[in-house]
């Protein structure tokens, strides 16, 4: 079975990409479930849930009225919700996707007009299904963001935004932590983290933007046609034991996993090594080099050590249950996403 997974647990689905890219962003964030996939997001993929607040909800529809599509039952929740809580979670609504909408064809363009009319607040409808990873929709919640919030600013020099800073992606629950390794001559917003929808509105204003994921590359491709702004990819927050131990590597043939651009930058604190990237996630090819590789399934990745012979994997420990045979050395390199393992730096 194409996908199959045998050996690691499930890794985070787009839906709960999408809820982490806007969790902190002062927006009513409502899950379209008839209860569970709420639980999986709160529980399992948001650590930020036991220390920072969030209007973030369940749809909590009944099985039936999830089945048939009872839109006007959401809407009406959503009218009630907005009427209660304060102006601070009332910036924006939001509703994401999940399986069951996606597979009764719910009409999410539909979903956004019906919310906006009857609430008086700007609506996303983000179409996730929760059956693909976790960064497509980041990307889709990154993009859809600046696309409608972002307003014409005047740039301020040395100010820089930073995009795809998410627990799932980084490890990291707070955005000193993203930036603690950067030049701090230079003003930084972790659009998500620490911060809120008025710095999305004030996203032109940055001088240059940083891409620490591939899910945020669409987002900076627009804000660069649209207003000017350049960007650049990399991963300023790396496991200080992690890259610790990569630069004490030489004369070894290793592999690295984890998403692209983490995989990336701690590849470039190695020298004198054979290495490759892999990840299970999104692989911009623009930023991959020629043995690098997209994983789709365990036997993929066991696959290609076994053709490639690495003595070294540096990857997140839950992966070694999918590489029993491995004989070589094994790096943790923590990634949220698979094992829910926080960067504890």
């Amino acid at each position: 079975m194409k996908g199959l997974l045998k050996h690691i647990s499930p890794l985070a689905p787009d839906d709960s990409g999408a809820c982490s890219v806007l969790y902190e962003l002062g927006g009513i964030v409502v899950i379209c479930d008839a209860g569970g996939c709420a639980g999986n997001v709160c529980g399992f993929d948001e650590p930020r849930w036991h220390e920072k607040r969030s209007a973030l909800f369940s749809a909590g529809l009944r099985d039936m009225d999830a089945i048939l599509g009872r839109d006007d039952r959401l809407i009406e929740k959503l009218v009630k919700v907005t009427e209660q809580l304060p102006d601070e979670y009332r910036r924006f609504t939001a509703i994401v996707g999940t399986p069951v909408p996606a597979v009764i064809a719910t009409d999410f363009h539909a979903l956004e007009r019906m919310a906006e009319r009857k609430t008086h607040v700007p609506c996303l409808a983000l179409p996730t299904d929760g059956t693909r990873a976790y960064d497509f929709g980041e990307e889709m919640a990154y993009f859809e963001l600046f696309k409608r919030f972002t307003e014409e600013h005047e740039v301020v020099p040395g100010r820089i935004g930073i995009i795809g800073a998410t627990p799932l992606d980084t490890g990291c629950t707070r955005a000193a932590q993203v930036t603690a390794g950067l030049d701090h001559t230079n003003e930084y917003i972790c659009f998500g983290m620490d911060s809120d929808i008025e710095d999305i509105r004030a996203a032109s204003s940055c001088e240059s933007m940083l891409v620490i994921s591939p899910a945020g590359i669409k987002a900076a491709e627009f804000m660069q046609k649209k207003f000017g702004t350049p960007y650049k990819a990399g991963f300023p927050c790396l496991p200080r034991e992690t890259a610790a131990a990569a630069e004490g590597l030489s004369g070894k043939k290793v592999l690295i996993i984890n998403q692209q651009f983490a995989a990336n930058a701690l590849r470039e604190k190695i020298s004198g090594c054979e290495t490759d990237c892999a990840t299970w996630f999104m692989q911009d090819k623009t930023y991959a080099r020629e043995c690098d590789f997209r994983i789709t399934e365990e036997e993929v990745l066991t696959g290609r050590i076994a053709e490639r012979g690495y003595d070294v994997i540096i990857a997140d420990n839950d992966l070694k249950r999918a590489v029993k045979n491995f004989a070589g050395e094994f790096i943790d390199f923590p990634h949220y996403a698979v094992s829910a393992r926080l960067n504890s730096e």
